[in-house]
Parts: structure tokens; sequence; C-alpha cells
């Protein structure tokens, strides 16, 4: 199979069902598909040279549970990701849904973000968001290139206990969450271990 050529999983390269690719993806096509993988929100925030600062991340993903690491993936043309990568510590706080207008706040450029939020430090000084779901402290320990995003491993060094509330959701372009006792049970027996890392999306497709 040559590079140009991709096949679907399950397939083999006769099976019909084998998706073939030629030339480039469509980005707006690859938006739209990427689009209906469901993740939750987060902020990224650290103190930069100026002050607070933070963007708002659907990239944020579980890594390794020995050692503790994170990831998130900012964009290369993001303003907050220099600042965050000169402080080496930031904190990604997990909203809720009723947190929409702060996810909506710190995903649009311009305005000071933390002009009228309450929010306190962490450990690393950076800030937690009031009515997060939950935060956790990071350190910077590696970058890496992902095409026009950026990689960003992060080691956990501190963390808080989750609240009770439900999460705020993004999919298919829009804020969602979860309904009460819609929920299915893992069954018996099944490992969440492979779980935890389970890849997400780019941040703000």
């Amino acid at each position: 199979m040559t590079t140009d050529e991709a096949v679907a999983p399950g397939t083999s390269d006769a099976s019909p069902q084998a998706g073939t690719r030629v030339g480039a993806i469509d980005p707006r096509a690859f938006r739209t598909m990427l689009g209906h993988f469901c993740t939750g929100v987060t902020v990224v925030t650290a103190v930069g040279d100026g002050g607070p600062v933070g963007f708002a991340c659907q990239s944020f993903s579980a890594l390794s549970l020995d050692p503790p690491l994170v990831l998130f993936c900012p964009g290369k043309r993001s303003r907050a990701w220099p600042e965050i990568e000169r402080a080496g510590r930031f904190v990604v706080n997990v909203l809720a849904e009723d947190q929409r207008d702060v996810s909506t706040r710190f995903g649009a450029p311009g305005a000071d973000k933390f002009a009228g939020i309450d929010w306190r430090p962490a450990s690393s000084g950076a800030p937690i968001l009031p009515g997060a779901l939950g935060w956790i402290d990071c350190a910077v320990q590696a970058v890496h290139d992902g095409g026009d995003h950026h990689v960003v491993v992060g080691r956990v060094m501190e963390l808080s206990a989750p609240q009770a509330d439900r999460p705020l959701l993004f999919f298919r372009g829009r804020y969602t969450g979860t309904l009460p006792d819609r929920g299915e049970a893992v069954p018996a027996g099944m490992s969440l271990d492979a779980f935890l890392t389970w890849p997400v999306g780019d941040d703000w497709l």
C-alpha cells in the first residue's frame, strides 16, 4: 500500500469497503468529520509577562498514568501559547455545563479575558477559574511539532477533586451537555485503562 492509500479499519486492500485517498484531504471535510467526535471543553491558563492569559481548548487529553502526563494542542498562531510556554506552568480548567459563557469568552480574540473573573492562583500561580468541574496544575515537559499546531505534554503537579456537576461538551460545532440518567454503565470486567488516554480532536475545529 502506498502512502496515497488508506484502508478502512477491518478491511483488506482488495475489499470494496477500503477507503482510498487521492490527492489532498479537503480541510472542510476534515473539520466536519472530526466535529462529529464529541469532546469536553477546557480553558488552559497561565500567568504571562503581562498578567494572566488563557484560551479555550478542546484538544486536551490524558496521556499517561505513570508518570502522570496530559497533553493539549495550541495552534501555532495562538497568542496565549507563547506566554504559557515562557511561564513553564499551566492549569487546565475543565468546564462545567453552565460555563458556556466562559468558553465563549476564552475562545474569542481580543479583550482582557480575565476582566470581571474572580480567579485564584494554583500553587504554580496559574489561574483556577471559579465554577470549573476541576483543575489540573501542570509543568510544561515537552513540545512537539503537530502540523499547524503544537503538541504540548504537561507533567501533572497537582489536581483538584472533581465536582459533581455535568461537563460542557462540544459536538458538530455546537455546545451540548449530557442528560441525567441517560448514561450506560461500562460492562463488568471491561478495563477502563484503554479509555483513559483516548485521543481527542484538534482544538477549536
